[in-house]
Order: structure tokens, then C-alpha cells, then sequence
């Protein structure tokens, strides 16, 4: 058994060996990545309700159990259960060509996307890092953070479930300094935290309502765990101009838009590849 696992970690040794199996597994993880998307937002809405009902009342279970486990894949329109040959990633989408097999109502292309877009990160993570501590870190830090992004895009929700989780991971990792000191990540999730805490206090001052949600300080404080304080300058930076810019381009289109809030969370998951990839050699941990 010895002998088998560590042919197999020589055989991943191989860069483009790595990447390819690195990117299917980012293919399949994305699969999940998606159920937790459409999931999870109605599970915290559930949650929500219960607790808002009267000391007095039952909350009402509703017709079966619903979570990330149950009940099993099925079609939001006509609630037909999704059969296993239309569950795999990228390549069923395409066959039944975007669309529902027994309802033919469309299938969202997010789905595809999510899919692509964690496997073109995890074949990079592997390329970056190859098979090592770092590349299970990384990965382990895309797939939450690739469920943030769409959430909050998708709902302005930022989970607690995942932001949180996300930075004691960050925390546990850096205890072997994989992408920063311990001291530097940890001064990082109290940098992060408060600089977007601050940021909104001021916001108030001026106009009497908050300006962002407290899920954007969490993940901030969560990358900062990650990357140390010095990178919280850096993801803010990037994040505040590339959102700005998604803005402006968004409110030419559309003048209504531009008083609408933007999600914050996606560009700051955005900002983090750069530093993760160490496209952004300033930033020292």
C-alpha cells in the first residue's frame, strides 16, 4: 500500500500530470460548489423563519428534509430527480444542450461555469504549487470562496457558514506558514476585519445607513488570515477598482443600476487570486 501511494505522488510529480487531474477534480468539486450555491441560501432562509416564529408556534418542517445531503439532485421547475448520466460536470450540460431532460426548462449556464471555472483555478493551483500541502490549501480556499462570490452575487449573502470556517482555516494552515507567518495572518484577520468595519462606521456617519454587510468584513479578515496583513492593502485595492469599474461599465448600460448596491464579496474573492498566484510580488507575507 506504502509502495502504491508513493508511485502515485511521484506519478503527480509531473506537472501537466498534476494539472489535468488537478482540473477533473476541480471539475467534479465544482459540481458540488454548485448544490451548495443553490442550497444554501434556502437553508439559511429556513433557519431564518424558524426563529422568527412566535415561542408558540411549530415552525412548519416542510414537505421532506432539505440540506446539502437530501433530497437528491432534482429539477427546480418540475422536480424531476436528475438521473446520474446528467450529473457530470460541463459534459451533460452540453448534451442536453443547457436544458431540463424531462421539463426542457433552461438550465442556468452558471452551472457550466462554476464548473470550468474551478477546474481552470485547481489546474493552476497544482501548476503554482504542484503536489503538495499548498495545492490541498488552495483548493480548499477556491471552492469556498468561489461559493461566496456566487451567493453574494446571486442573494448579497455572505454565509457565515463559509466565511467563518474560511478564516480558521487560514489560521490553521499558516501554523506551517504555507502562505504566511502565524503572526502575520493573524494581525491580517484583525486588519481585514477592521479596516472594512471602519470604512462602514464612517459610511454611517455620513449617511445614516450602513454601506456594506458585515459578511464583507468577515471575509476580508478571512484573506487576511490567508495572506497575512500586508495583502489586505493589495485586496483592497483591486477589489475597490475592479468593482468600481464593473459599476460604471454596468450603470452605461442601465442608469437604474447605478443606485443599486454592488456585491462586494465577489471582487474581494477576485482580488485574492492575484496574491494566491503570486502575480503581485510586493505583497510579502
Amino acid at each position: 500500500m506504502g509502495g502504491f501511494t508513493l508511485s502515485i505522488i511521484d506519478w503527480l510529480h509531473d506537472p501537466a500530470k498534476a494539472v489535468a487531474v488537478a482540473a477533473l477534480f476541480g471539475l467534479l468539486i465544482g459540481s458540488f460548489v454548485n448544490l451548495v450555491i443553490d442550497r444554501l441560501p434556502v437553508m439559511m432562509q429556513g433557519q431564518w423563519d424558524a426563529e422568527a416564529a412566535a415561542p408558540h408556534e411549530l415552525p412548519d418542517p416542510g414537505p421532506e428534509r432539505f440540506d446539502l445531503i437530501a433530497p437528491p439532485s432534482h429539477c427546480p421547475h418540475c422536480q424531476s430527480r436528475i438521473a446520474v448520466r446528467d450529473l457530470i460536470p460541463v459534459l451533460s450540460w452540453l448534451a442536453l444542450r443547457g436544458r431540463c431532460r424531462h421539463c426542457s426548462e433552461p438550465i442556468g449556464r452558471r452551472t457550466p461555469l462554476v464548473e470550468l471555472g474551478l477546474a481552470l483555478l485547481y489546474g493552476l493551483s497544482a501548476w503554482q504549487f504542484g503536489a503538495s500541502l499548498s495545492t490541498l490549501a488552495a483548493m480548499t480556499l477556491l471552492a469556498i470562496l468561489l461559493a461566496a462570490a456566487v451567493i453574494d452575487l446571486e442573494t448579497r449573502l455572505l454565509p457565515d457558514v463559509l466565511t467563518l470556517p474560511l478564516l480558521w482555516l487560514g489560521l490553521l494552515f499558516n501554523l506551517g506558514q504555507l502562505f504566511s507567518r502565524i503572526e502575520s495572518a493573524v494581525w491580517g484577520a484583525v486588519a481585514g476585519y477592521l479596516s472594512l468595519w471602519l470604512v462602514n462606521q464612517i459610511y454611517r456617519l455620513l449617511k445614516g445607513r450602513d454601506g456594506m454587510g458585515q459578511g464583507d468584513f468577515k471575509l476580508l479578515a478571512a484573506l487576511g488570515a490567508w495572506f497575512g496583513w500586508p495583502a489586505i492593502p493589495v485586496i483592497l485595492m483591486v477589489a475597490s477598482s475592479a468593482g468600481a469599474i464593473f459599476g460604471i461599465l454596468t450603470s452605461l448600460r442601465d442608469r437604474e443600476r447605478l443606485a443599486q448596491p454592488i456585491a462586494f464579496g465577489p471582487w474581494l474573492a477576485l482580488a485574492a487570486l492575484p496574491v494566491l498566484f503570486d502575480l503581485l510580488p510586493a505583497v510579502s507575507p
